[in-house]
């Protein structure tokens, strides 16, 4: 590997690290306190419910079409196969924060829940991402940004091969970084009709993708992943882990 091709990875691996983070950060925000209304287009509530409904359609349509398997393929037909990840991780990341930037606020808000009710959303709020990072953390495989490919082939060591890992949520739900992301998206106290439409939009989004997804992990995995569809649930645990 020349000196130009190793800068030209470097360069990648944290772009990808660096935009990937932020935009993942303030999503976080996003969905913990709200929309930063940083532009506000003075749209009605109609036409900005639109506007926000294009902004999460921009979002779903590049997310499932780049997290494919023929996307891939492809990537590898046209560039070292070590670069898809953190080409779908800089896409991603600049369609998420036109989203998190030009989204629309509406008024008046739909409902506001106050007391222990509102207590019991910060829980779920927390639940959310404690159960995301336990996921992440039980993957041991698991490169949310990309970059690992990258930096195993700058340093001359084999590329990372996916691991089919059953441990800690994963015992409980098959999608235990989804049902974190259900939980995030659900526990504001306020419910404006924008965030009604994200929302529902999102969780349409996100059990669609659980299901295509799946049809992925079939095809990696075989009959071992079969097996563990048998045994565990989708998304909602709703009972206790079965061994084989």
């Amino acid at each position: 590997m020349n000196q130009i091709s190793k800068i030209a990875a470097y360069a990648t691996a944290v772009l990808a690290g660096g935009l990937g983070g932020a935009a993942l950060l303030l999503f976080g925000a996003f969905l913990v306190r709200g929309p930063f209304s940083i532009v506000d287009l003075g749209y009605t509530t109609s036409r900005a419910l639109l506007f926000d409904g294009v902004l999460c359609l921009a979002f779903f349509l590049q997310h499932s079409l780049m997290v494919r398997r023929s996307f891939h393929r492809q990537v590898r037909s046209l560039l070292s196969a070590q670069y898809g990840g953190a080409l779908y991780t800089i896409a991603s990341a600049l369609v998420l924060l036109v989203l998190v930037i030009l989204w629309q606020r509406t008024s008046p808000a739909l409902g506001t829940i106050e007391g222990l009710s509102r207590w019991l959303l910060h829980g779920l709020c927390l639940a959310g991402l404690a159960g995301f990072v336990w996921g992440a953390r039980s993957l041991t495989s698991f490169d949310a940004l990309g970059v690992r490919p990258i930096i195993a082939h700058i340093s001359g060591a084999p590329s990372p091969n996916p691991v089919l890992t059953v441990k800690g949520p994963y015992r409980w739900v098959r999608h235990p970084l989804y049902l974190g992301s259900l939980f995030l998206i659900w526990s504001s106290p306020e419910m404006t009709p924008d965030r009604l439409l994200f929302n529902g939009a999102f969780t349409i989004w996100i059990v669609i993708g659980a299901i295509l997804e799946e049809r992925d992990l079939v095809a990696q995995f075989g009959a071992a992943y079969v097996d563990y569809q048998r045994r565990v649930p989708m998304l909602i645990p709703w009972h206790f882990p079965r061994e084989r």
